[in-house]
């Protein structure tokens, strides 16, 4: 397996939450409505993880939002769930696996992405 790009981003949680009071749309329009229920630190670093996957990705046009999900497995990791528009875009950048870390801490949310062949 070859690394076929890296993505990372970093998101300041008081200024995301104020994004979200200030555009109330913002939620309805970045996050499923599973992930809308989860606390501002924690929208910030998913937020960050769909930002690193099309910085990884080269930043095509067209993803939509929706198409790309993070969701927790039982043991606590974050895995990406993607599908229509980004999952088209994974496969054509040839990546088979898709890896993600999120962070939140001192007012800081980050995620880095790792697209595998």
């Amino acid at each position: 397996m070859a690394i076929v790009g890296v993505g990372v981003d970093v998101c300041d949680i008081d200024r995301f939450s104020h994004s979200l009071t200030r555009t109330p749309g913002l939620l309805d329009r970045l996050f499923t409505p599973a992930e809308r229920s989860r606390p501002v630190a924690s929208l910030a670093a998913r937020f960050a993880a769909k930002e690193a996957l099309a910085k990884a990705l080269g930043a095509p046009t067209g993803m939509a939002w929706h198409d790309c999900e993070v969701v927790n497995e039982s043991s606590g990791r974050p895995v990406l769930e993607l599908r229509g528009t980004v999952a088209a875009a994974v496969a054509a950048a040839g990546a088979a696996h898709v890896h993600v870390s999120l962070s939140h801490d001192a007012g800081i949310a980050s995620a880095m992405v790792v697209l595998e062949s």
